[in-house]
């Protein structure tokens, strides 16, 4: 029976980089399938088949795990069917490209723009989800990779919709993947690819969010709990973020030095956009206490990626609140388990990183911040646009916002 493997080809080297295959085993003979991936061999486990301190380990893993996934299910229908017994290695490898990239294949299919259009994306982020999109395509659809455009239908979609249920049971997660196909559609019209269009039938319509914010009193309630001492620098973050109008996690971890005239100028990951706020002396004192080597403070001291400590972030946020010693499920006479393990209640259920940005837009709508003001100091656009072609917003009236929301929230009188 023919088996396959991951395999990393040293043999014929890209400068230091080597490239990944699958490799079709039978017999003690072995053909190998190109992956189109290259690595250097330092970042390859071959053990655990998995790409390592990569920058796109995530999405090149996702990618070999799809493709190995094809592989595997072609060779087992293959085998029930009995086409495979007296095949070579190299045979087989043959049988299984034919299959799985047939001559249907073009370079304008549905397939390879969406697989193109998300790895061109500017942020790892964006082309992981894309990748993830693409794998979700191709376990629901087989013949996915020969589909053109028109073939992407409404019901299509539907079907897709509702293959995608189990693994995402939220709405608004599952229209991510939705709208990564809108945009690879909306670019294939762009390049007069294709004129077909399934989402003037198929509506991506959101589903109203949980709320994201914290009341006044549950905000100063946590800004004053008294936290374990790991939990501290957490609770700082959150509060500097607050102070900082709702500073993204991936910005806060990025941030290099504060301006003459005080304030923090950076360009927003999410929007590549220049913003500035200015640093009050709430939050000063949490930067002063949190300096870091290579950016302005040490989120970033001992890990390699702002999403990292955005996990720990959130994880820390929610584990806020009372703790009980309650028996472990997992002890046994003999085991190096503790009879009872610890277990938290959190004190602010669902808070994570992102609630200081909500809390601080609810609250300065409280106190009657304009609209407008309020839009600025987030970083969204002018909502009248033609007013916005003509009047550079006066960002202080922005700083001016901020430091009325901070009175208000820590109880200072003015």
């Amino acid at each position: 029976m023919a088996t396959v493997h991951i395999y990393l080809d040293k043999r014929s080297l890209r400068g230091s980089e080597a490239q990944l295959k699958i490799g079709i085993n039978k017999k003690g003979s072995s053909a190998y399938i190109p992956l189109g991936q290259w690595i250097l061999p330092t970042q390859w486990d071959a053990v655990r088949e998995r790409v390592k301190d990569h920058p796109n380990k995530v999405a090149i893993n996702s990618y070999i795990d799809t493709r190995k996934t094809e592989v595997g299910n072609v060779l087992m229908r293959l085998t029930a069917e009995g086409e495979l017994t007296k095949l070579s290695a190299t045979q087989i490898k043959n049988k299984l490209v034919g299959i799985l990239e047939p001559k249907e294949f073009e370079p304008d299919s549905f397939y390879h723009r969406m697989a193109k259009f998300g790895s061109t994306r500017e942020r790892q982020r964006t082309r992981e989800i894309y990748a993830v999109t693409l794998k979700r395509i191709l376990e629901y659809d087989n013949k996915a990779k020969t589909l053109s455009f028109n073939d992407i239908t409404k019901e299509w979609m539907e079907g897709f919709d509702r293959y995608l249920m189990k693994y995402n049971p939220a709405k608004n997660t599952r229209n991510i993947h939705f709208r990564n196909i809108r945009a690879v559609f909306n670019d294939a019209i762009d390049n007069n690819i294709t004129t077909a269009y399934p989402f003037r039938k198929f509506k991506i319509r959101p589903e109203a969010t949980k709320k994201r914010s914290l009341t006044l009193e549950q905000l100063r309630s946590l800004f004053s709990y008294p936290v374990e001492p790991y939990q501290q620098r957490y609770l700082d973050m959150f509060k500097l973020s607050f102070y900082l109008i709702g500073i993204n996690v991936t910005d806060l971890c990025l941030l290099y030095d504060i301006s003459p005239d005080g304030h923090l100028v950076y360009r927003r990951a999410k929007t590549k956009k220049m913003y500035s706020v200015k640093v009050e002396p709430e939050a000063m004192e949490i930067i002063n206490r949190y300096r870091g080597k290579n950016y302005l403070l040490n989120l970033m001291d001992d890990i390699k990626r702002p999403r990292t400590f955005t996990m720990k972030f959130d994880r820390a946020l929610k584990e806020i609140g009372p703790v009980t010693y309650e028996p472990n499920p997992k002890w046994e006479p003999k085991s190096q388990k503790h009879r009872l393990h610890k277990v938290h209640h959190s004190a602010f259920p669902g808070l994570s990183s992102y609630w200081a940005r909500h809390t601080w837009a609810t609250i300065a709508s409280e106190i009657d911040i304009p609209n407008e003001t309020i839009s600025a100091a987030l970083g969204h656009s002018i909502t009248n646009k033609t007013t916005a072609i003509y009047i550079d917003y006066n960002m202080a009236k922005v700083d001016a916002a901020n430091r009325k929301v901070i009175d208000y929230v820590l109880g200072i009188s003015k």
